[in-house]
Formats: structure tokens, C-alpha cells, sequence
């Protein structure tokens, strides 16, 4: 018996053992953190970007940052539509009860964005880069909804409608319907920094970046944004578990999420316009009330891409963008339509 329960504390303490291990792999495999910042009325700012924000973080550059943003919708309406009340968050609460100042359009608040950030020794005409390391949920639930006059199709839907979606990480799906289960691949719709010269809205996207909204924006690519402001003032919002291509009834599954963002100075480029980088493609970006408009941004801005990075004469950069670029809608609802343009970097072969 003796010689029985012996083994057997060995062997717990070898599972033990083993358990701890595998933590620290996990752990390990985490991206470092030098700073966290979660949203609260002290750390928010409701439905705009203004060069006359106060910084709510100072950070260094190449300095990391765990960010907590939330979905919009208020805490009455998500009870409303069923979310149970303890699911629902006490920041989303204080935020909705004790944060006044909600924007300066008429569309109303817009997103609840967590920020900004001071990035130290960034200067007007530099870029950050935003290095998106990881993108976790926050929340079991997603929102989905449209209202009337908005959307792609008002004249179709002229009244509102509220769906909550329940989010399965374990298996990474959103459990749309009982037969319908869409594949969750979270990033964050909304993404810029401060605008040069006065308070702008947070919903139409702009040169400063902003609600993007852009599904490809996932955990492992860089977001490239000019800079207008000193210290840059970024903010982040607008998480989504999963978005189509166009973002059709002007919301996708809504959710809050926890990303872990590297902020670098780049002082060694000079952009118009935001671009982005995933581990396989490059990508420019154009934005425009017109579609065809915001195409052709997108084309001229890969077009100059690849010929002051790649080094390509300007006709055989137009050439290769049509047999090796893709277009595609990024979004048709937030009053500026998007389009990205995206090119693989295999084709490169040096």
C-alpha cells in the first residue's frame, strides 16, 4: 500500500509538472506586454478623432500594448435582445451612463474607442506602424443589426432588426443559426489616429485610417498610418468576430475583443494614404463617397507601391497590377465606400 501511494504522488506531481510546462509553453508563446489599457469613462473617447484629445497611455516606440475595446450597443438593447445581464459588461455600463461627449454628427455616437495613445517622438509627416500581434475575444456574444434609411439595401429593410450570435471559442465559430456556423476571425474595424486639424466623426473612414473595417486586418498583419498630429493619438474600436467583404446591412458580428498592438516610428516612409502588410500579401487601400473613385485610389496607390518599392517602371506596375492584383469591396456602408488592393509577395522572387 505504502509502495502504491507513493507511485502515485509521483505521478501527480509528473502531471503536475508537465501541466506547468505546457502553461509556460502558452505562456511563452504570448506576446510580451509593456502596458494594458482596458476601456472606462476615463479611457475612452465616444464617436471621434480630434487632434485636441487628451493621451490617456504615453508609450515608447516598439513598446506593446494589451488594448480592451467593447461593441457600442447600449445595455439596454442587448438585454432587450437577450443577452443575459450578467454577460454584459460594467465598463460597457459606466461608459453608457457617464460619458457625455458622443460625436459631432448627426448619425450619432458612432463607436466607443479605446484611447488615445501618445506615441513618443512620432512627428507629423511620419508613419506609424501598428503591428497587430494578437486578437482574442472578450465576450461569448456577438451583435448583428440594421436600421432603417441605412445599409445597402434601405429600400428593402425600412425598419430595424437585432440579432444576438453566440460565440463558440473553443471551436472558433459563431453559431449564426442551428445549421449555420461561420468560421470567427476577429480583428478591429476601426483603427487611426488623430486628424490634422479639427474633430472629425469615427464612422467614415479618411486618410487618418478610422472605421476601415477591413476583414483582412487580422492577428499577424501591420497597419500603416500617416501621421498629423504629434505623438500620433491612436485609437482602436469596433471589434468584429467576422465580417463579409461590404459589410452590407452596415454591422458585422459585433463583439469586444483584446488585442496586443506594437506601436514603431517610422520615420523612413512617407504615406498619403494608410496601407497594410499580412504575412502573405501587400496591401493599399482607397477611400471614397464614389466606389469607382475608391478604386481607382486603391489601383494608383498600389501603382506607386510597387514603383518606389519594388522599383518597377510605371507602366509595368500598371501591367502587373492586372494580372496579379486584386480588388476587392472592403466596405459600402460608413458614408466613404473602401476598396483594397492586394498583391502576394510570393510572386516576388528576390
Amino acid at each position: 500500500m505504502k509502495i502504491s501511494l507513493i507511485l502515485a504522488a509521483i505521478a501527480t506531481l509528473s502531471s503536475a509538472g508537465m501541466l506547468m510546462e505546457a502553461l509556460a509553453v502558452q505562456q511563452n508563446d504570448q506576446p510580451s506586454v509593456d502596458h494594458v489599457l482596458k476601456p472606462s469613462p476615463e479611457t475612452v473617447v465616444w464617436g471621434y478623432f480630434d487632434p485636441t484629445s487628451v493621451p490617456v497611455l504615453r508609450i515608447k516606440s516598439g513598446q506593446t500594448v494589451e488594448i480592451e475595446t467593447l461593441s457600442t450597443s447600449s445595455p439596454e438593447r442587448l438585454e432587450r435582445e437577450g443577452v443575459p445581464p450578467e454577460k454584459i459588461k460594467q465598463s460597457l455600463r459606466d461608459i453608457h451612463r457617464e460619458v457625455t461627449d458622443r460625436g459631432t454628427s448627426i448619425r450619432g455616437g458612432g463607436h466607443i474607442l479605446t484611447g488615445p495613445i501618445y506615441v513618443e517622438g512620432i512627428e507629423p509627416g511620419d508613419v506609424l506602424e501598428v503591428r497587430i500581434l494578437s486578437v482574442q475575444l472578450a465576450s461569448s456574444f456577438a451583435r448583428n443589426g440594421f436600421s432603417p434609411g441605412r445599409g445597402v439595401l434601405p429600400e428593402d429593410f425600412p425598419y430595424a432588426r437585432g440579432k444576438i450570435v453566440p460565440l463558440d471559442e473553443a471551436r472558433m465559430v459563431a453559431l449564426f443559426a442551428p445549421d449555420i456556423e461561420i468560421p470567427i476571425r476577429p480583428f478591429f474595424g476601426n483603427m487611426g489616429v488623430a486628424p490634422p486639424h479639427a474633430r472629425i466623426h469615427a464612422s467614415p473612414p479618411w486618410f487618418h485610417g478610422g472605421n476601415i473595417d477591413n476583414k483582412e486586418l487580422v492577428a499577424g498583419t501591420k497597419l500603416f498610418l500617416p501621421v498629423h498630429v504629434p505623438g500620433a493619438l491612436f485609437q482602436v474600436s469596433d471589434g468584429h468576430a467576422a465580417q463579409g467583404n461590404g459589410e452590407v446591412d452596415v454591422s458585422a458580428l459585433e463583439t469586444s475583443l483584446i488585442g496586443i498592438f506594437q506601436f514603431v516610428v517610422r520615420k523612413d516612409m512617407s504615406l498619403r494614404w494608410p496601407r497594410a502588410e499580412t504575412p502573405t500579401h501587400f496591401m493599399t487601400m482607397g477611400l471614397n463617397e464614389n466606389l469607382d473613385e475608391a478604386a481607382k485610389l486603391a489601383l494608383r496607390e498600389m501603382i506607386d507601391f510597387l514603383v518606389h518599392e519594388k522599383h518597377l517602371q510605371r507602366d509595368d506596375a500598371y501591367m502587373l497590377s492586372s494580372v496579379a492584383v486584386d480588388l476587392s469591396i472592403t466596405q459600402l456602408v460608413d458614408g466613404t465606400k473602401g476598396v483594397h488592393a492586394m498583391i502576394a509577395k510570393s510572386i516576388f522572387v528576390n
